[in-house]
């Protein structure tokens, strides 16, 4: 990222350059970004390619002021807290969901070693409704954040095998219950598309993808071993593999996510963004607000009324609503 990028990026989400890369920058970055840049799928139901490369990961969130999903939001993030001095890996992680686990590089998630003792912190703008604030990697007690009570375990501690329901694959804080924000479950539109333009070839289309061949042999060297289960308020949200990745390694798990019936990304679409007080998200064509823990829902009675409340909530503008497949039908 050069300098003009970097500038654009920090005027993006509405932050000053910090003097270091230590801990007091890294949580008002993370909460920056959550506020400014929406976590969306919106490219997917619009028949945008969507590209792990780094250029594009910063045209569209910063140049075109758009979102994305996991992928390009820690994707972006990750080359933001480079780019300012921060040691950053990229992390692979499993969502829970349906009393299981996802497919491999179901999630990316990152890994931020701040300036001074501080330690390691797990920094996440790409999970939807998550923790405001990064998470002590090393902390296994309480960690209490404005989006609630979180907590890192040991996987084999047991946490992600519960019954109750599974935050991680479930509805954004304040949204309706389903598959992703409360959308009925539809086919993907068409044929899916091949895999991005210089990825390896994804899975058969419903079929989650397995493992990459040649993958490290183990943990990040000096890190803690393991994998480690991410707790919200006592619901398991996903696994984290503590072994460094590298962006392309996550393409096909993204082609898959954009393309698969089994995806739930392919069935509903969602835009969601942190508030100062609660969210604001567009699940379909319902406008829905939470402030202080009171949750509005407004339907939206027209294409124009949609395309008005993704440029106003969120700064996105579009010339065609995103339509899922089983609705264009």
């Amino acid at each position: 990222m050069n300098d003009k990028e970097l500038a654009a990026y920090l005027d993006r989400i509405g932050a000053g350059r910090p003097a270091k890369a230590d801990t007091a920058a890294l949580r008002s970055l993370h909460r920056a970004h959550l506020l400014t840049v929406p976590f969306e799928n919106l490219s997917i139901h619009l028949g945008e390619p969507i590209s792990l490369e780094p250029g594009e990961l910063i045209d569209k969130i910063v140049t075109r002021r758009r979102g994305g999903f996991c992928y390009e939001l820690n994707g972006a993030f990750a080359l933001l807290l480079g780019a300012l001095g921060f040691d950053v890996r990229l992390l692979a992680a499993r969502v829970f969901g349906d009393g299981r686990l996802g497919p491999p590089f179901d999630h990316l998630a990152l890994l931020v070693r701040t300036t001074g003792r501080d330690g390691l912190w797990l920094a996440d703008v790409g999970f939807g409704s998550h923790s405001d604030f990064p998470l002590r990697l090393g902390e296994r007690g309480q960690q209490d954040d404005p989006a609630g009570s979180f907590r890192l375990a040991e996987a084999d501690a047991g946490y992600g095998l519960g019954t109750g329901p599974l935050a991680g694959t479930g509805p954004l804080a304040g949204e309706p219950a389903g598959p992703l924000a409360g959308e009925p479950a539809g086919p993907l539109a068409g044929e899916p598309p091949g895999p991005l333009a210089g990825e390896p070839a994804g899975p058969l289309a419903g079929e989650p993808p397995g493992p990459l061949a040649g993958e490290p042999p183990g943990p990040l060297a000096g890190e803690p071993a393991g994998d480690i289960d991410v707790i919200r308020d006592g619901q398991p949200q996903y696994r984290i593999e503590l072994r460094e990745r590298a962006l392309a390694d996550f393409g096909p798990t993204c082609w898959w996510q954009q393309t698969s019936p089994e995806s739930h990304f392919t069935r509903t679409t969602i835009c969601s963004r942190l508030t100062a007080d609660g969210r604001i998200s567009i699940s379909g064509r319902t406008l829905i607000r939470t402030a202080d823990g009171k949750r509005t829902e407004e339907e939206l009675p027209d294409a124009a009324a949609v395309l008005a409340a993704y440029r106003d909530h969120f700064g996105i503008l579009l010339d065609q609503v995103p339509v899922v497949a089983a609705d264009a039908g």
